[in-house]
């Protein structure tokens, strides 16, 4: 590690805020496609483990027909903690440390709950009044909340954790995805730390 990020670290350590127990890495298929984008993502898992327990990433995609070749690259990722990954097909919770989802709109995951919520109203097994946020959430794929949402290189987000991510700290760096280093990654969680979160309040 550089002297620059021992520093950050070092400010992180000694900060009064608590740092992020649930990141997110939103990503494009083109980052994915960039040399040495699984390297990176790699260590970003290494980096993160150190303050997180639990990292979720999204990688957007243009090209349905891209899912399956993606999927097998992150299935088989190196990893700190066990990999659970879900594509536009998939409808059982991720529930491992490193979550990641290819292609799985935040609208579709909502949806998919919606739709297994009447489907229990219909069948008798769900009153209506029952329904409440406990219930939408036990039916997501991606059921956590992130505290922080890192996208790199570009001020907005794709169709990624609607509901879950209401709440969440966003982070735009200001490098593309390729050339992310681990102080990048420490600037955001040191920017998080500094932030007053407010929930919606």
């Amino acid at each position: 590690m550089g002297v620059y990020e021992q520093y950050l670290s070092l400010r992180i350590r000694r900060h009064e805020g608590e740092p992020p127990d649930h990141i997110a890495l939103v990503l494009t298929e083109r980052d994915l496609l960039e040399r040495g984008a699984y390297e990176t993502l790699t260590d970003c898992f290494g980096w993160a483990f150190e303050y997180a327990s639990q990292v979720t990433v999204y990688v957007s995609v243009l090209d349905t027909a891209a899912v399956p070749a993606l999927r097998r690259e992150l299935e088989t990722i190196e990893a700190p903690q066990p990999v659970a990954v879900r594509g536009p097909d998939d409808r059982t919770r991720a529930d491992a440390p490193i979550r990641i989802g290819i292609g799985l709109g935040g609208k579709h995951e909502f949806t998919s709950a919606v739709r297994t919520l009447a489907t229990r109203v219909e069948d008798g097994e769900l009153e209506p009044d029952e329904i409440d946020d406990e219930q939408v959430e036990e039916h997501l794929i991606f059921p956590s909340e992130p505290d922080l949402v890192i996208k790199t290189g570009a001020e907005r987000l794709s169709d990624f954790m609607i509901w879950q991510s209401v709440y969440s700290e966003l982070y735009f760096t200001d490098v593309n995805w390729r050339d992310l280093r681990k102080r990048d990654f420490l600037r955001a969680v040191r920017e998080y730390c500094n932030r007053s979160r407010r929930f919606g309040r």
